[in-house]
């Protein structure tokens, strides 16, 4: 195998902060195929050399030592205009030099989303699209438009040049450890799976708390808001994963098609309005932000139910929640069962909690399960104990999600990235939402708070709490 991975946008942050750092521990663990080439491609005028002396200014602690010299000499550089067909010409011949035959043809878009089609057009004019010994795949970021009729737009404009298998899109969430590790949870252990439905399951909560504001990304979050930025993308792949059937095999088709099955079964109002079925908030102090224009009402919090009216989860909901300046970072799926019929031992814990599975996703990487155990003693008495597994235990590297997700591109398995159909399904979902709070001023919550006071009003009318745990 001889990959060629050209990269647009090369001199631009998500190069030199998180792909080349991503390649360069893909080597380092061997895990990079030998004769793998990069080839950064962007508007401004550099040699190779300055161009790897550039991303060996942005590593780690500039650990430029022997390993990165010889990982160096896989990246070249050439300057081009993506909005020329004479440059695409050249991108040819230049990956021409690298061999008589490459195969795959990695083409990495870390562009602003309104490039991409006008790149996959060019490509396919320059012959880059399909040729003989090679395999083209493009790896796309979100945002993957910001609603219904703009993704569909992007998936229709990119689909008349490459076919829907040749496209990777990349969401960094599902390239985390724990997040791979619900699937393996689920499928390959018989403990919890036959639990794993409405008959046990009394409600579940997805939460990505984030410690810091929008800092510099000010000008595109105050476009995108909470909602576009987090809940209709990773957090609804989480979804996915926690409540999709099993597949026959795993496979990327089978795979992300039980993820679309899922988002077909949400009925985004839960029986009711779009306003009840979610709640919002804005930090104070944003509108001070560089960058956000005056009296903006852009949710910087946002939380919402959903329900899965399928066989398994019906009567079941899901609340999503995400914000930030809380008082933590940490992103948790916390699985709450149903308590048992009988209360056989009131006495000794009047008000025992329900049994509980918490997948911390980061940044502290585990399984958790509470249940109930006897205090030790002579008195009968209840106390909540805890069964856990953590990653760093294990005392290694946890590698970043990138790593894993390039290597999967690579290697040309789909199954962590998102199909058209999926991306389509989410903005069905979402837009009422997005629509129905447009304009509304959101209350303010303090920095540091888990989000403003609505939001616990709101879920207590359920008869429920939030989980607010930090991770340790």
């Amino acid at each position: 195998m001889q990959p060629v991975i050209t990269i647009f946008g090369a001199s631009g942050d998500l190069t030199s902060r998180k792909l080349i750092p991503a390649l360069f521990n893909l080597e380092q663990a061997g895990l990079l195929p030998e004769a793998t080439k990069i080839l950064g491609f962007s508007r401004t005028e550099m040699s190779d050399e300055a161009f790897r002396e550039k991303l060996c200014a942005n590593l780690e602690d500039n650990d430029c030592e022997a390993a990165w010299e010889q990982f160096s000499q896989r990246i070249h550089y050439m300057s081009g205009d993506i909005a020329s067909d004479d440059s695409f010409t050249k991108l040819s011949a230049r990956i021409d030099q690298f061999g008589a035959s490459h195969s795959p043809l990695l083409f990495y878009f870390a562009t602003a989303p309104a490039f991409y089609s006008q790149i996959a057009a060019r490509l396919k004019r320059a012959g880059l699209q399909q040729a003989e010994g090679r395999e083209s795949r493009l790896v796309i970021e979100k945002p993957f438009g910001t609603d219904l009729p703009s993704a569909k737009k992007i998936n229709d404009a990119i689909h008349q040049s490459f076919d829907e298998e040749q496209i990777y899109r990349i969401d960094h969430y599902l390239g985390k450890e724990t997040v791979q590790n619900l699937l393996v949870f689920r499928f390959a252990n018989q403990i919890f799976e036959p639990l794993w439905n409405r008959n046990y399951i009394e409600h579940v909560q997805i939460s990505a708390m984030e410690s810091l504001g929008v800092g510099s990304r000010a000008g595109y979050y105050d476009t995108s808001g909470v909602f576009r930025d987090m809940l209709q993308s990773h957090l609804m792949q989480l979804l996915t994963l926690i409540t999709m059937e099993p597949p026959s095999r795993y496979e990327a088709q089978r795979v992300r098609s039980e993820k679309v099955k899922v988002l077909e079964a949400i009925h985004p109002f839960c029986g009711t309005s779009a306003k009840e079925v979610a709640a919002v908030g804005q930090y104070a102090g944003y509108l001070d932000e560089q960058g956000v224009p005056e009296g903006s009402t852009t949710p910087t919090f946002a939380a919402v139910r959903l329900c899965v009216d399928n066989w398994r989860w019906q009567g079941v909901p899901f609340y999503l929640r995400s914000g930030k300046h809380s008082s933590c970072r940490t992103t948790q799926v916390l699985v709450t069962f149903r308590k048992p019929p009988i209360q056989m031992f009131e006495s000794a814990f009047s008000d025992a909690p329900p049994n509980q599975l918490l997948f911390q996703i980061q940044p502290s990487e585990g399984i958790s399960l509470h249940f109930q155990s006897k205090q030790p003693g002579n008195s009968f008495q209840l106390r909540n104990a805890e069964l856990g597994f953590h990653f760093d235990e294990l005392g290694k590297r946890l590698p970043e999600a990138y790593e894993r997700l390039l290597l999967d591109a690579i290697m040309g398995d789909a199954s962590l990235f998102a199909r058209s159909d999926e991306v389509e399904l989410a903005w069905k979902i979402f837009d009422p939402l997005i629509a129905a709070w447009e304009g509304s001023t959101p209350p303010i919550y303090q920095p540091g708070e888990w989000g403003p006071k609505e939001a616990y009003d709101w879920i207590e009318q359920d008869g429920r709490s939030w989980f607010d745990l930090c991770p340790l």
